[in-house]
Order: structure tokens, then sequence, then C-alpha cells
């Protein structure tokens, strides 16, 4: 049993990520736009991250805000791959006062227990913090999920100006 949630699942659950979206330098950079918005499997972690660190800093985003949000989306897909079947989309934006990540997956859905603000994990637990680094990564963070899948959305506001 995998202790986060659930039956551990064998590599034979995995699906693929389907076709690509553009590369992320490819996206136009524009306040309501999508920064990044594509799909992701276990091999694009790292680009993901790369790319939405790339696209934040070139918005004017930095300092601690900026790797903290980083850090969270990077806990969120991870999680996506890990536990949610292997594949997932990201779709990162800015409006006028805030900067959104909605990460949206196929998998069983999130057991119950997981979908309140989570406790402090403890110093020698296993697994149980990224969701929890979210939560205290981010200005906000919001869930609906199901059987059919699961969509995580961050929000960190933008420093005034």
């Amino acid at each position: 049993m995998d202790e986060t949630y659930g039956q551990r699942r064998g590599n034979e659950t995995l699906r693929p990520a389907g076709a690509r979206e553009p590369a992320a330098d490819a996206l136009p950079a524009r306040a309501g736009g999508a920064l990044l918005d594509r799909t992701f499997g276990r091999d694009d972690i790292a680009t993901i991250r790369h790319a939405a660190q790339d696209r934040l800093k070139a918005s004017g985003f930095s300092g601690d805000r900026l790797h903290g949000f980083v850090l969270a989306l990077n806990e969120v897909i991870t999680n996506v791959v890990l536990h949610a079947g292997g594949s997932g989309r990201i779709v990162l934006r800015v409006d006028d006062s805030s900067l959104w990540c909605t990460v949206t997956d196929a998998g069983p859905g999130i057991p119950q227990h997981y979908l309140s603000p989570p406790d402090v994990p403890e110093a020698f637990e296993v697994g149980g913090r990224g969701i929890w680094l979210a939560y205290a990564l981010c200005d906000e963070v919001t869930m609906a999920t199901g059987p059919i899948g699961t969509t995580l959305g961050l929000r960190m506001a933008l420093p005034a100006a």
C-alpha cells in the first residue's frame, strides 16, 4: 500500500501524455494570456519547471515569490506523475492582479482526507509534502476532484506596482 494515496500502481497504468502543445518559448507572454499551456509526462517535469520560471521572470516575477511558486507547481506536477496516471496539463497565466497555475489530470481523484489544508508533515514522514508546500507557498490553493480526474489551482497575488 502507498501511504499517500492507497494501493500503489505499477508502470502499466502510466499513460502517455499524448500530443505535445507548442513549446513554451513559442507562446506569447502577455497579461491575460497563457504564459505556458501544455501537456506533460514523467520526462517533462524539469522542462516544465524551467519553462515556467523563465516565463515568470520575463513577466517581472522575481525573488522568493518566484522561487516559491515554481517549487509549488513542481510539487503539484510531480504528484500528477506519481499518483494520477503519469500525465497531465498545466496552464500558467497572469491577469491584472494574480499569477495562476492550473494543473489537470485524468487520475482517480484525491481521497477525501487529503482535501483540506494539510498539517505540517512530521520530520521523518515519507511523502506528504507536495500539497503542504503548495498551501504554504501560494496565496490560494483550490481543488476539484472526482473519479475522472483532478484540477488543482495555485494563485499568487502580483506585487503592487
